[in-house]
C-alpha cells in the first residue's frame, strides 16, 4: 500500500519529459509510481496545481545563528517550497563543524555545503557590518581548508571563493587563485562568487575549470556577461564550452532584468536559478526561489524549463542525481505549486521593476514520502 497519493495534479518532471495531468504515489520513503487511479493511506487531492521533483535551491545562506547572514531553512522550506538547500559558502574551516553538527543534521530538509576557502567563513554580512572575508590574506589558509574539506568529504559539495571589490577588496584575484588550489587538491569543484571589479569577469570566468559554477551569473554592469549590443562575452561562450556551469544567484545585488533579458534574447539561459536567500535579500528583491523562478517565468521562460533550471540541472551541478527526479525509486521528495495568474510587482538588485502575469508560490512539500506542509 502506497503511503501517499498525490491525485490529480500537472506533474511536470523535465528528468522523464514528463508533462501531464495525472497521479503520484510514495512509499517508503521514495516514489513508488506515477499514473492514473493511483490508491494510498493518505490521499491528497492537488487538482489544478502542479507537482514537480523536490525543489533544489544551489545558492543559499542557511547557517542560522552562526553568522550574520543565515537564515533558517525549515522556515524558508515551508514557505518556499524547497527539499534541498545547498549552503554556499557559509561557513569556513574554523567555523564549519559548528554549521554541521548544529544546524545541518538536526534539520529535517536536506542541507548540502560549499566549504568557504577563508577560515571565518562569511562572518560579518549585515545591513550594519559588511567586511568582506577574501579582503583578510590572513584569514586564507589553504592547508586548513584541505583539512576540514577531507575530514567533512562525505557532506562538503565544493569549495567556496568570493572575490570582488566588496569580498576581496584589495587581494583581488588572489583568493579565487587560492581557492583554485584547494579544490584541485581535493578533487572539488568550486563555486565563485564575483561582485564589482577588481577582478574583472574575465580574470575569473577565464580561470573556472569544467563543473565549476559561477554564480551571479546573470549580473548587471559592470560585470554583466553581455556587451551594450546584445552580444555575449567571447569568455563566457568559451566558459560554457568547456562546462562551467552559470548560475543565477539572485541575492540582493546580482541580477539584473536588463541583463537577464539581453542574454534569453541572445539564446543563454542559465543553467541552474537559485535565490541566493540570505539575512538581507529574504526582505526582498530575491525572497525564496519560487520568487525568482517566477521572474523567469514572466520573461518568457516556459514552466517545465524554470523546473528543469531548478530541479535536474541543480542536481547535475551537484553530481547528485537521485535528486531532482520523480523517477519511481527515487528520493521521495516533491512540491507543490501553485501557479497564480493576475498581476504581480517584480524587483531586481538595481531597482528596476517589472509588472509580471504570473507568480508560483507553494502549495505543499512531501518529504521522505509522506505529506510535510501544511499539515
Amino acid at each position: 500500500m502506497n503511503d501517499l497519493v498525490l491525485k490529480g495534479g500537472r506533474v511536470i518532471d523535465p528528468s522523464q519529459g514528463l508533462d501531464k495531468v495525472t497521479d503520484i504515489a510514495f512509499a517508503g520513503g521514495k516514489v513508488s509510481a506515477i499514473g492514473d487511479g493511483l490508491a494510498g493511506k493518505d490521499v491528497r487531492d492537488v487538482s489544478g496545481k502542479v507537482v514537480s521533483p523536490g525543489l533544489i535551491d544551489l545558492h543559499t545562506h542557511v547557517y542560522w545563528g552562526g553568522t550574520s547572514l543565515g537564515v533558517e531553512a525549515e522556515l524558508l522550506a515551508r514557505t518556499g517550497g524547497v527539499t534541498t538547500f545547498i549552503d554556499a559558502g557559509s561557513a569556513g574551516p574554523g567555523n564549519f563543524h559548528g554549521f554541521r553538527r548544529h544546524v545541518i543534521e538536526p534539520s529535517p530538509v536536506r542541507i548540502l555545503p560549499y566549504l568557504n576557502v577563508s577560515f571565518a567563513g562569511i562572518f560579518a554580512f549585515s545591513k550594519a557590518v559588511m567586511v568582506g572575508e577574501s579582503g583578510d590574506m590572513r584569514l586564507l589558509d589553504p592547508r586548513e581548508a584541505v583539512r576540514v574539506a577531507r575530514e567533512h568529504k562525505d557532506l562538503v559539495l565544493g569549495i567556496k571563493v568570493r572575490v570582488g571589490k566588496s569580498a576581496s577588496g584589495d587581494s583581488g584575484i588572489v583568493p579565487l587563485d587560492i581557492a583554485l588550489d584547494v579544490a584541485e587538491e581535493t578533487g572539488l569543484p568550486l563555486m565563485a562568487h564575483l561582485d564589482a571589479p577588481p577582478p574583472s569577469r574575465h580574470e575569473v570566468v577565464s580561470r573556472l575549470r569544467k563543473g565549476d559554477i559561477l554564480t551571479h551569473c546573470f549580473r548587471p554592469f559592470p560585470n554583466a556577461p553581455i556587451r551594450p549590443d546584445g552580444r555575449v562575452r567571447e569568455e563566457i561562450l568559451a566558459a560554457r564550452a568547456r562546462g562551467v556551469i552559470f548560475d543565477i544567484g539572485h541575492g540582493g545585488g546580482s541580477f539584473g532584468f536588463g541583463t537577464t533579458r539581453g542574454m534569453l534574447a541572445a539564446g543563454f539561459l542559465p543553467d541552474v536559478i537559485s535565490s541566493d536567500v540570505h539575512a538581507i535579500s529574504i526582505e526582498g528583491p530575491a525572497f525564496d526561489l519560487l520568487t525568482t523562478m517566477s521572474k523567469f517565468l514572466c520573461l518568457g521562460v516556459d514552466l517545465p524549463t524554470v523546473i528543469k533550471l531548478a530541479t535536474g540541472n541543480a542536481a547535475m551541478a551537484i553530481q547528485r542525481p537521485d535528486l531532482g527526479t520523480l523517477k519511481p525509486g527515487s528520493v521521495g521528495e516533491a512540491t507543490v505549486i501553485d501557479l497564480k495568474v493576475g498581476s504581480f510587482d517584480y524587483a531586481d538588485s538595481i531597482g528596476e521593476r517589472m509588472m509580471g502575469d504570473k507568480r508560483l508560490l507553494s502549495a505543499g512539500v512531501v518529504l521522505a514520502g509522506r505529506w510535510w506542509h501544511p499539515s
